[in-house]
């Protein structure tokens, strides 16, 4: 009674199945396809052991494996989403990092899908989300302590773009030192 579960990438199985399939796009008689019906997910559903023991898996582990699934890759409304929908999402992540010294961070909405287009640029699925904002926000995470008169940081479309620098807010006179008279940040971020 043991219960294995493999999952992962499996990058290039495409191409055994398609071989398998007889769907290779190479020679005279080979039928051209559009990239929608190229459609690595398509290919993926036709997946089955021997493709498995072909691409370098075991048998003795393959013969363990009854059923095999393939999921869709994510999308750019995917990973916002998971940027922000989730009880410990990224964005809430930071936005609690940033709170810490009473500041806070607004990523804007396009800013959002613009990770998220950087994120699937990088074919790295949802883990490649910490690494493209944690080089966003790495400079201001360390920059913002040492200024306790900043209050707010807004990140735009324009700053993951790299082509402008954010919105940074400074609190009025009577609040700056990081006083108690600020709130700490708790807010959902816009949708």
């Amino acid at each position: 009674n043991i219960l294995f579960i493999c999952g992962g990438a499996f990058d290039g199985i495409e191409r055994i199945v398609e071989n398998r399939l007889g769907n290779s796009g190479l020679g005279f008689g080979a039928k051209i396809r559009t990239k929608q019906e190229f459609e690595t997910s398509r290919v993926m559903q036709q997946v089955v052991h021997h493709d498995l023991v072909k691409y370098g898996l075991i048998p003795e582990l393959v013969g363990r494996l009854p059923v095999i699934t393939a999921l869709n890759s994510l999308d750019e409304d995917a990973l916002v989403r998971i940027m922000t929908e989730p009880k410990n999402a990224l964005v809430k992540q930071y936005q609690q990092i940033f709170a810490m010294d009473h500041v806070e961070l607004v990523i804007e909405e396009d800013a959002l899908h613009e990770i998220a287009k950087k994120t699937l640029e990088y074919n790295t699925g949802a883990r490649g989300l910490r690494s493209v904002m944690e080089k966003l926000l790495m400079k201001y995470m360390y920059d913002i302590p040492s200024d306790a008169s900043v209050s707010r940081l807004v990140i735009t479309k324009d700053v993951v773009d790299g082509t402008s620098d954010p919105v940074i807010e400074h609190a009025a006179e009577g609040t700056a030192g990081g006083s108690s008279e600020k709130p700490f940040f708790s807010k959902k971020p816009k949708n």
